[in-house]
């Protein structure tokens, strides 16, 4: 694995644990701030703008008590300053009293700026069956 897919490995995983921790900080540090940012959570419609998506994620965080999230890395490539990494997402969540457990594929689309990568589109669907 070249040394450009380890660092856009390490932002996917950034970006997971501050997603695990409920930590809006690291998410805001791994997330980019551009009006064209994009976020699908699974089996919801479309979020753009960073503005939008990172109030989806606080009535996420809000709505969660725990959340464990294990992730199985089908493909990373990387083209230029655009990278996407494909990944089956693994997610145990608790909210309220409720314990729920769901299995996403997930399309995370990085853009180098600056020397860093950062998360411009997370696209998640859910796995039925």
């Amino acid at each position: 694995m070249s040394n450009e897919q380890n660092a856009v490995l390490e932002a996917n995983q950034t970006f997971y644990r501050a997603f695990e921790k409920k930590d809006m900080e690291a998410m805001e540090a791994v997330c980019s701030k551009g009006i064209g940012s994009l976020c699908i959570h699974p089996g919801r419609e479309a979020i753009k703008g960073w503005d939008a998506i990172r109030q989806s994620w606080v009535k996420i965080f809000k709505a969660t008590r725990y959340l464990e999230i294990d992730l199985e890395v089908i493909s990373v490539e990387v083209s230029g300053d655009l990278a996407y990494v494909v990944l089956v997402e693994k997610v145990m969540q608790v909210a309220g009293s409720r314990r729920l457990e769901a299995k996403s594929m997930a399309t995370n689309t990085f853009e180098r700026m600056a020397g860093q990568w950062y998360l411009v589109h997370h696209h998640g669907s859910p796995i039925m069956g």
